[in-house]
């Protein structure tokens, strides 16, 4: 794309759109404003990279707008990113539903809205790229042999950028989960590497060990969805408040759902069932034994050890030796009996790579 990215920024009052506005600016890009959707809708006649909505819009709310938008051929896949103060994952999946590219909840956080947009630049850079490949292979179909070649390999590398790019956003969004609370910090870098070890001690073949440890890292992306009153609650859950957060597995699964890439199908899964439990006890489905995925089952050992050896809200992490005598006692209950021995035969080595991030 030539010159700096255009946002469009469509908001209810006047102030909080300037102010959006120069956010978007001092990030770098082009900002233009619209006061309500009539105004968005003429001006989205020209060309802008991606539109940032206030879920109040005068005219429409946020969720009919974006529902005029996705109704016109031409932005059928322009990125829309609503700003809402909603913080409940029924709203969160209606706007997700109706087409909205991200959510941001105010008070924006500057970090998360260069990430977001940052994000939907990539994506949509990176599909663009595939249309000019594929229109190249188009074209090249009644070349020569050598030139058909050549613009398979460009379609093929285009795939690969977009597929790349949608790992990127999804990789964000992970960080953007994990960025919500610090003591989480490096969770999604370790749990890549846990699985990639237990994997391995699985003797897993390599594509579907690289396939996990992949997919690993967006186990919690639902996580987005959860209020932080009671993500962050420096105290246990209350009965409801933890049916709340039980939702997360659903949701990062939604969220995953639809893709043809075989990583981002893995880690639907594994969003999906990480929290089943060996004897059925668990949720959001209360499978059992070997009905639990194989991905799910790696990772629901992993992420409790780094959960029981990392800080939390409302208690302090435990030392590893205490963190593996309370897995143990799990064997056949909690956790796979044959993974949770590949564990302990891991053990030192899982250990090293904590100590290894604990910063």
């Amino acid at each position: 794309m030539e010159g700096p990215h255009r946002v469009l920024v469509v908001g209810n009052d006047e102030g909080d759109t300037k102010q959006l506005a120069e956010m978007i600016r001092a990030l770098g890009y082009e900002p233009e404003t619209a006061r309500d959707s009539a105004e968005a809708l003429h001006k989205l006649g020209s060309d802008f990279d991606v539109v940032l909505v206030d879920a109040g819009v005068r005219g429409l709310d946020g969720l009919g707008f974006l529902s005029r938008i996705r109704g016109k051929p031409e932005h059928a896949a322009t990125p829309v990113i609503i700003v809402t103060t909603l913080d409940m994952a029924e709203a969160r999946l209606r706007a997700v539903e109706a087409g909205a590219s991200e959510l941001i909840t105010r008070p924006i956080d500057r970090a998360e809205l260069l990430a977001r947009v940052a994000c939907q630049f990539r994506i949509r850079e990176a599909e663009e790229s595939l249309k000019r490949s594929e229109a190249a292979f188009e074209g090249a179909l009644d070349r020569r042999t050598d030139a058909l070649r050549s613009a398979l390999e460009r379609m093929t590398g285009a795939q690969q950028r977009t597929e790349e790019a949608y790992l990127d956003a999804v990789d964000r969004l992970a960080a953007v989960a994990e960025y919500r609370d610090e003591k989480a910090k490096g969770h999604v870098r370790r749990m890549r590497r846990y699985c990639e070890l237990l994997s391995r001690r699985l003797k897993l073949e390599p594509p579907q060990t690289e396939l996990i440890s992949r997919a690993s890292a967006m186990h919690d992306v639902g996580k987005v969805g959860i209020p932080d009153s009671i993500l962050l609650k420096p105290a246990p859950l209350e009965p409801d408040e933890w049916e709340v957060m039980k939702r997360h597995s659903a949701i990062g699964a939604d969220l995953l759902s639809g893709s043809s890439s075989d990583i981002l199908q893995a880690a639907e899964t594994v969003a999906r069932f990480h929290h089943e439990r060996w004897d059925g006890k668990g949720y959001p489905e209360g499978l059992s034994d070997d009905e639990i995925p194989l991905s799910a089952r790696v990772v629901a050992v992993v992420e409790v050890f780094d959960a029981l050896t990392s800080d939390r809200p409302y208690r302090e992490a435990v030392p590893h030796d205490e963190a593996l005598a309370v897995m143990q006692e799990e064997r056949g209950a909690q956790f796979d009996p044959k993974i949770l021995d590949a564990f302990v035969e891991s053990f030192d080595e899982m250990a090293a790579i904590r100590r290894e991030q604990l910063n």
